[in-house]
């Protein structure tokens, strides 16, 4: 294993979304996380929430929770494990008998680390949800779109990754850290709401200081401002303009010829709407690469809005490697990047079962054992 997270036992109870994602985080970084595939997915071969890429860089093992003789034989596992990750509704884990409380009896170290859209508790903890329905509580929703539009979701990066995966992929490696000093574990509470409110930080904070209008689409970052927005070309293409700083913005005028015009000042928000108009007429008036040409890489603070087919391909991500090519997949390189030990892709995605004896003797179950496991149907391996 590579990674500054080489030698961190995680065990993943295979679920969509968030929860493997944050797997997936921590895999990148060297751990080894194993996934646990129920037995029906083992006897189909499809993992029902599997997404390539995302799926990456993980063994899988197929054991049947609903067979006491495989309920004992995830908390064999635990036993060793540094961490678990589950993302089912409040109380479905305490069901099968693998909670935190029977966990932490058995491993008093481990982390017990649980992904939710609601959170643990509250009135709408047991209460069916998505991405949109996090972020529109949380606040977040209604601040993304245009003026006089309909809040516009922004795919389910802002709840299921960014408010989601991320915060538990964050929280189980903090809460590593504090068990190596203290030597007890504890249960992390990762629900989407909370996050997507967190990710909200910089934006309460401007609100504070009343310079954050609730109107959609009427402020600084949220397309309300023409030094902040995106643009068409003249071939039906996109810009990105970010040109807020003083020097940044004069940059921009110097180099598109604006300068010389008698624009109103950017700083005057009442001016916003003409300079909307001017900025719109002249990105129409070249396409994008000529645009490319005249602004990219300079301190104008512009960029080229492409699709993920043309990022793939832009000197800067090529260049960097941010997108590479692993098994036929073009997908995004492990990040952060580290130095001394950086992540990487050490495999695809496993079939469900592919390594559940390997697994298991790994982890301490001896082979005559497994050999038993598998008579009583507490677990299966793929064909």
């Amino acid at each position: 294993m590579a990674g500054p997270l080489a030698g961190v036992k995680v065990l993943e109870l295979a679920g969509i979304g968030p929860g493997p994602f944050a797997a997936m985080l921590l895999a990148d970084l060297g751990a080894d996380v194993v996934r646990v595939h129920r037995s029906q997915s083992v006897e189909n071969g499809v993992d029902p929430g599997g997404v390539p890429i995302m799926d990456r860089n993980r063994r899988s093992i197929g054991i049947d929770l609903k067979n006491p003789d495989g309920v004992e034989t995830l908390l064999r596992l635990v036993e060793s494990a540094d961490a678990l990750i589950e993302g089912f509704r409040p109380g479905v884990t305490e069901r099968l008998g693998i909670g935190p409380d029977v966990c932490l009896a058995r491993n008093e170290r481990l982390v017990y680390g649980r992904m939710t859209g609601w959170g643990q508790e509250g009135p709408l903890a047991q209460a069916a949800g998505h991405d949109i329905n996090y972020i529109a509580l949380a606040g977040a929703l209604a601040h993304f779109g245009r003026a006089g539009e309909k809040p516009t979701p922004p795919i389910n990066l802002v709840g299921d990754f960014g408010g989601g995966g991320m915060f538990l992929a964050f929280g189980v490696v903090c809460a590593i850290l504090e068990a190596r000093g203290s030597g007890s574990g504890q249960v992390v509470d990762a629900a989407m709401v909370d996050g997507a409110a967190t990710l909200m930080s910089f934006v309460w904070g401007m609100r504070a200081y009343g310079v954050f209008n609730e109107e959609r689409g009427t402020n600084l970052l949220d397309s309300g401002a023409p030094h902040y927005d995106t643009y068409e070309t003249s071939d039906g293409q996109f810009i990105a303009l970010g040109a807020l700083e003083a020097q940044f913005y004069e940059e921009f005028l110097e180099k598109t010829g604006l300068v010389s015009e008698n624009l109103p000042p950017v700083t005057d928000k009442s001016s916003w709407p003409e300079l909307k108009i001017r900025f719109t007429e002249l990105f129409k008036s070249k396409t994008r690469s000529e645009w490319c040409s005249l602004l990219e890489g300079s301190d104008a603070c512009f960029a080229p809005v492409l699709p993920m087919s043309e990022a793939a391909v832009h000197p800067h991500i090529v260049d960097r490697k941010t997108i590479v090519e692993f098994e036929g997949l073009l997908q995004p390189a492990p990040a952060p990047r580290f130095s001394r030990t950086p992540g990487e892709i050490r495999s695809g995605v496993a079939i469900p079962g592919q390594h559940t004896d390997e697994v298991l003797l790994e982890w301490g179950i001896s082979a005559e054992e497994v050999k038993d496991l598998h008579a009583r149907g507490a677990v299966r391996r793929s064909a």
